[in-house]
């Protein structure tokens, strides 16, 4: 028997059979219910896509009830302790894990297109010395499309191959000049002969000497970073990524689309929340009276709770771990002292129990950056450089998808009709 759902139309009598599958009805089964066939088919009120399918994808699957993250099935947590951020990526991308030398083979495409075009520097100079890093990164990703016009036939394979590489190995060139642009230092060119984290980490940090050689516990760490943020699912800045790439533009101006979305302090900027909170308590003598001020209403728990997650978010345990070991490094963060004592309180305390607040990615990910001497500012940079495989890898899955159209959600009009014109000599006499 096939599963089906009958809905009866009480402004009709009507009955329909709209079939059910993989726990979704089509919108489209929907539009076929309508009092006559002169009036609009019945349509789908979702602000925000709450309870919307966009797509089918075979990039990330979240179980957000009982705390599963998995990128091409594969548990994040698995993937944080035995993989590498270039490794994932790949697996993101291309589907699959890569052989040896299929590895090496990525690593070295990916390590020879770090360097932008001379041009790019000038443009990024350009900005002046208090520009957000994220409106640097969002403006100098979609000039990328200007310096790659190939990148505009989005149906040869072999392209949409040399852009992805172009994306993933530029990105942290791109977020690492905006960094040195803020602190009014000179750019510093990739290293090639670093890993991909710890080439980021020269690009950021090198002064003088001869070479930056940052410690292997820290470039651990900051990559485990990447890898929790490579991919999310349908989140803001994947839907917006796959929105734009519906026009069949090319990939760095979805992008670009991506890092605007999550400039937006409702997605990227929650770590930097969380921070500026724990630094408003100050101290763990003040909790008590911030968690009776969150249950009166007065406060908000940065840091807790999730969209998508009822339960333990899988990254905050990992990323929990990667600050006890960039701690051992830096040295240790007073701010952790009060983080530890939020999150043991709302783990135990009724109030946040009831209402599934569990400490999410952004509630360690800010001490963690902070530890590394980046400005609030730059948070959202790393979010980005993490989460371009997964924008690319939506991006690229959207368009080889044959049910994807150009996006266009419907609307409910709400606004006056049939007005009369009446023109200018008139109404202003």
């Amino acid at each position: 028997m096939t599963d089906s759902l009958t809905v009866r139309d009480n402004r009709t009598g009507s009955e329909y059979d709209v079939p059910i599958t993989d726990g979704t009805i089509k919108a489209a089964d929907l539009g076929k219910i309508r009092t006559d066939d002169e009036t609009p088919g019945l349509a789908v009120y979702d602000p925000g896509f709450v309870n919307t399918a966009s797509c089918r994808s075979a990039v990330t699957y979240i179980d957000g009830d009982k705390g599963i993250l998995e990128y091409r099935g594969y548990p994040i947590e698995q993937l944080a302790e035995g993989s590498s951020f270039l490794e994932v990526a790949y697996l993101l991308v291309h589907g699959a894990l890569p052989t040896k030398a299929e590895y090496d083979a990525w690593v070295h495409e990916i390590t020879y297109h770090t360097f932008v075009h001379e041009n790019v520097k000038t443009f990024m100079e350009g900005f002046r010395y208090d520009a957000h890093p994220m409106g640097m990164l969002m403006a100098s990703v979609g000039a990328l499309s200007t310096f790659y016009p190939e990148a505009a036939d989005i149906k040869d394979a072999d392209n949409r191959h040399m852009q992805i590489v172009r994306m993933i190995a530029k990105m942290p060139t791109l977020g690492a000049w905006s960094f040195r642009n803020a602190q009014g230092k000179p750019f510093v060119y990739p290293d090639n002969e670093l890993s991909y984290t710890a080439n980021f980490l020269s690009m950021l940090f090198k002064m003088s000497e001869q070479r930056y050689e940052p410690d292997e516990r820290l470039v651990k760490a900051l990559d485990v970073l990447f890898i929790l943020h490579a991919d999310h699912e349908q989140n803001c800045s994947t839907n917006a990524v796959r929105s734009v790439g519906s026009s069949q533009v090319d990939p760095y101006s979805a992008v670009a689309a991506g890092v605007g979305a999550l400039y937006g302090p409702l997605h990227g900027g929650a770590n930097e929340a969380v921070l500026r909170s724990l630094k408003r308590i100050g101290s763990k003598e003040n909790i008590p009276a911030f968690i009776q001020g969150v249950k009166d209403g007065n406060e908000r728990l940065m840091g807790f709770g999730h969209r998508v997650y009822k339960n333990y978010d899988p990254r905050a345990r990992i990323i929990k771990k990667a600050a006890e070991d960039v701690f051992d490094v830096t040295g240790t963060n007073p701010l952790l002292d009060i983080a530890l004592e939020l999150e043991k309180i709302a783990l135990e305390d009724e109030y946040f129990v009831s209402r599934k607040l569990y400490p999410n990615v952004d509630f360690y990910s800010g001490l963690i950056y902070e530890a590394f001497q980046f400005p609030p500012e730059m948070f959202t940079v790393l979010f980005a450089i993490g989460r371009t495989p997964g924008w690319l890898a939506q991006w690229l899955e959207l368009v080889q998808d044959k049910e994807q159209k150009i996006a266009r959600p419907k609307q409910i009009y709400t606004g006056d009709r049939q007005l009369t014109f009446t023109p200018a000599s008139e109404r202003w006499a």
